[in-house]
């Protein structure tokens, strides 16, 4: 789930990539595209220009929120398990189960948590 903060609505994505809009702009989904790993994360943009979602292989899809790069086809240790913006919309982090974070756009690398 993600809130808009433009409009107080929100967002609700399921595990196929739908997207169920409530109160807020629907901007487009991958529900009914076959997806090589389940969506696990969602986030809105901060500039209220959209959202943006996170599957499990890293693969991230935008929709009206700047596109700035996934893990989508790249080898990775662990499944991404989550995903947030940088404070000005023009970046995102995407986070593995394992600790690692991946820094996209304008927002930058602080390091990562060791696990294990």
């Amino acid at each position: 789930m993600a809130a808009d903060y433009a409009t107080g609505g929100y967002w609700l994505v399921a595990a196929d990539g739908g997207v169920f809009a409530f109160g807020a702009p629907f901007a487009g989904s991958m529900g009914g595209v076959p997806l090589v790993r389940p969506v696990v994360g969602v986030t809105s943009d901060p500039a209220g220009r959209g959202y943006r979602m996170v599957a499990s292989d890293g693969g991230v899809f935008s929709f009206g929120a700047p596109f700035y790069g996934s893990l989508g086809g790249v080898p990775i240790t662990a499944p991404v398990a989550s995903m947030a913006p940088s404070l000005d919309g023009d970046g995102y982090y995407l986070t593995g189960s394992d600790g690692a974070l991946y820094a996209f756009g304008d927002a930058p690398y602080l390091g990562r948590v060791l696990t294990g």
